[in-house]
């Protein structure tokens, strides 16, 4: 058995809620989120900034917003498939407020910083004027351009935190990432500490592709992997099925799990519900998953 085989298995929280609930780690706090809330960092824990999606920003300033022949980097905008608003991510002014926040939350008594949603929008962006001109300066192609100014925004933003822990969100896409939003795996592994790679869905009773992009993901990148699953509003159907979601994703070679939660009473139920579920404990053991099993003996010693 190799090394990373034998290592416990590492549960943690992803949530809207700066509270620690036992028996998770670590927790990762949304600090700065896509509709342009902004919360002070919390304490202890890994604090999420969302980069270039901010809706209350493009309310206030609609010239702000990334255009592509599609048109704008709008959830309104039925020609595209966006699930937020994005900003330009070459709009210096709201660049430097994004990485002055970033430096001031990494200043606190904060665990780290992850990086989210810091990239393009998708393919065929941003063609306003400043981006057209900054490419035809650079002397690049189109595609090589992009990924060099992703890049080096996440530069800056490690700069800005300096001996803390950092790690960036990615697009749960393995095959097509730099030419979509302008993201190099190999060149982002260079500079930071690990992988946050966003698995979400409603549920987990058809679960093939978690394991598949997951299995995927640890071949090809060069750092630590926490698989993100949606724990959210679960009824004893889905909660076992992502509890078998997590017991498959604890034979890959993944540094943990986060689970996405509203509240830190998601968390303790799906914490309770795995240690009472006695007969889905026995299958762990038929079948095989003892890192799982680990994990619910230890939410047991919380009792």
């Amino acid at each position: 058995m190799s090394v990373a085989a034998s290592l416990p298995m590492k549960v943690g929280l992803v949530t809207y809620e700066a509270k620690f609930v036992e028996g998770f780690d670590p927790h990762v706090y949304y600090v700065k989120r896509a509709d342009g809330s902004v919360f002070h960092p919390a304490e202890k824990m890994y604090n999420d900034i969302t980069c270039f999606c901010d809706a209350k920003a493009l309310r206030a300033n609609p010239k702000m917003v990334a255009i592509s022949n599609e048109g704008p980097a709008l959830r309104r905008n039925r020609r595209l498939n966006l699930p937020w608003d994005f900003v330009c991510p070459t709009n210096e002014d709201y660049r430097v407020k994004v990485l002055d926040f970033i430096r001031e939350a990494a200043s606190k008594n904060v665990s780290g910083i992850i990086l989210n949603l810091y990239h393009f929008p998708e393919e065929g962006f941003c063609t306003c004027e400043r981006c057209t001109r900054l490419w035809k300066e650079s002397g690049l192609s189109w595609l090589e351009w992009r990924t060099q100014t992703v890049t080096y925004f996440v530069k800056q933003a490690r700069e800005c935190v300096g001996s803390k822990g950092f790690a960036v969100e990615i697009w749960p896409d393995p095959v097509l990432a730099r030419e979509r939003v302008g993201i190099d795996f190999g060149r982002l592994s260079n500079l930071i500490d690990f992988f946050h790679i966003p698995l979400s869905a409603h549920d987990y009773t058809t679960m093939y592709w978690v394991d598949m992009l997951t299995r995927i993901f640890t071949r090809i990148l060069g750092k630590p992997i926490f698989i993100e699953l949606s724990a959210e509003l679960l009824n004893d159907v889905k909660l076992n099925a992502l509890l078998k979601t997590m017991a498959y994703l604890s034979r890959q070679k993944i540094e943990g799990i986060l689970l996405l939660v509203h509240s830190s009473a998601d968390a303790e139920k799906i914490r309770e519900q795995a240690v009472k579920n006695v007969e889905l404990q026995d299958w762990f053991k038929r079948h095989g998953f003892p890192k799982m099993v680990e994990v619910i003996e230890n939410w047991k010693r919380l009792r």
